[in-house]
């Protein structure tokens, strides 16, 4: 029988992620409801970071052996040049590493260097990745093919030599792309949706969504200001933000979200949790500030919004709590339709806010009369290659659908990032929403 030592370490790493992330699904079952919040923020948070370095870990040895081990028996392995080369290759891997630990320690009005370089780091590696295990399918389904696959050669060298090297110039190129892309302004996006029973006096009424905004390692306050200049220019009726506006405790972050309270829509400013808000284990906290801003938050319940033109003409506008919330036993929350749409009747128009497009198919099946329903969470994929992933993961993927006759979702792509500052395959975005009448 083979001993835990004897396992090659890509085995070891996976023995170890699989025991973290065990860990992880007992404390979520067991643990939380017995832990007290900032205990269980802080070992959901150290569990998640471990689990990821440990899946790295796999990646990592692949990296190294590909971009610097298949070189170390050419010429130039003892050159100077090789060694910093070396050097450069670790660094990035440690920093791609140390990415996740900056939620622990790296938070604060703006963003560190450090986590800036960090997560950067994160996205070159993913995209290294997925290149290198591209171009070695195609290499080995090259030798199948060509019935060589047991022969070896100088051509044979010089594609293993070709691959690490193409695979690291298009990683460099894409993630200047990406990086370029994401700091960009999110761009704003107007469209026009029909909403069933919506009163003629409310017709062109304009809903401003923001989604995904991650204030955290990577956004701060000087990105927040300027997403809050952009909806005043655009004179908002209704400002909704549909989750995950952070991913660290309200106390740590309070400065970075202050330029909220400059967001003055007529008809108010409402809210709703994502799954990042969980992940913060403040949500209590967040609520409060929020409030202090004069943003409601809609915790699985409902307001009207009445026409400033007839008090007799008004919608429902309603909120629901991430589903995330009922994975991890958070207390006294969970997605509630029920309770959310409580005196919302068929008989006037419905709007829901529920932060993942997977939520607004539950809500669909459940209450069909739901006239439309805006989300967020999928980012667009954010950064190639995860866009096929975030696709197939959920419903609704990014822009409007229709469902049935009179039904409509819209899934903001998110108005920044989650921690890799790069975009690719898609764009970030502020959605200017213009209610027609039927």
């Amino acid at each position: 029988m083979i001993s835990f030592k004897q396992l090659p370490i890509e085995a070891k790493a996976a023995v170890a992620a699989g025991v973290v992330f065990f860990s992880m699904m007992l404390s979520r079952s067991y643990l939380a409801e017995k832990l007290d919040f900032r205990t269980r923020r802080w070992l959901l948070r150290l569990q998640m970071a471990l689990f990821a370095n440990t899946l790295m870990l796999m990646g990592s040895l692949h990296v190294w052996r590909s971009t610097v081990t298949t070189f170390t028996r050419s010429s130039a392995a003892s050159s100077f040049c090789f060694m910093l080369w070396k050097i450069a290759v670790f660094t990035f891997l440690a920093l791609a590493h140390s990415s996740f630990f900056t939620l622990l320690f790296l938070v604060a009005e703006e963003p560190y260097f450090f986590s800036l370089a960090a997560y950067t780091c994160l996205g070159a590696y993913i995209i290294l990745i997925f290149f290198l295990f591209t171009l070695g399918s195609v290499e080995q389904a090259y030798k199948f093919l060509a019935g060589r696959g047991a022969k070896a050669g100088t051509g044979n060298k010089n594609r293993t030599a070709l691959k690490p090297v193409l695979a690291v110039l298009l990683t460099v190129v894409l993630t200047v792309v990406g990086l370029l892309n994401a700091s960009q302004p999110p761009t704003v996006n107007s469209v026009e949706i029909p909403v069933h029973k919506l009163p003629s006096a409310m017709n062109n009424l304009k809903v401003v969504l923001l989604s995904d905004i991650h204030l955290g390692p990577t956004v701060g306050k000087t990105k927040l200001a300027m997403i809050v200049r952009m909806v005043q220019a655009l004179k908002p009726d209704i400002t909704v933000i549909v989750g995950d506006l952070s991913d660290a405790e309200a106390k740590i972050i309070r400065p970075a979200v202050e330029p909220l309270g400059e967001l003055d829509s007529p008809l108010g400013t409402y809210f709703v949790t994502g799954n990042h808000e969980y992940y913060t284990s403040d949500v209590s906290n967040w609520f409060e500030l929020l409030k202090s801003f004069n943003i409601q938050p809609l915790h699985n319940e409902n307001v009207k919004i009445v026409s400033p033109k007839s008090t007799s003409d008004w919608f429902c506008l309603a909120g629901v709590d991430d589903i995330e919330a009922d994975v991890l036993r958070y207390s006294g929350h969970g997605m509630d339709l029920k309770k959310a749409l409580r005196g919302c009747s068929s008989e006037h128009a419905i709007v829901l806010l529920a932060h993942q497009p997977i939520a607004a198919k539950w809500a669909l099946q459940e209450r069909p009369d739901i006239n439309l329903i805006l989300s967020g969470h999928t980012h667009g994929g954010q950064i190639f290659p995860l866009n096929a992933g975030a696709y197939l993961l959920n419903p609704f993927f990014v822009g409007l659908y229709q469902v049935g006759q009179n039904t409509f979702v819209y899934v903001s792509p998110g108005t920044m990032y989650y921690g890799i500052p790069m975009r690719l395959g898609s764009r970030a975005e502020i959605t200017e929403i213009i209610l027609r009448s039927p």
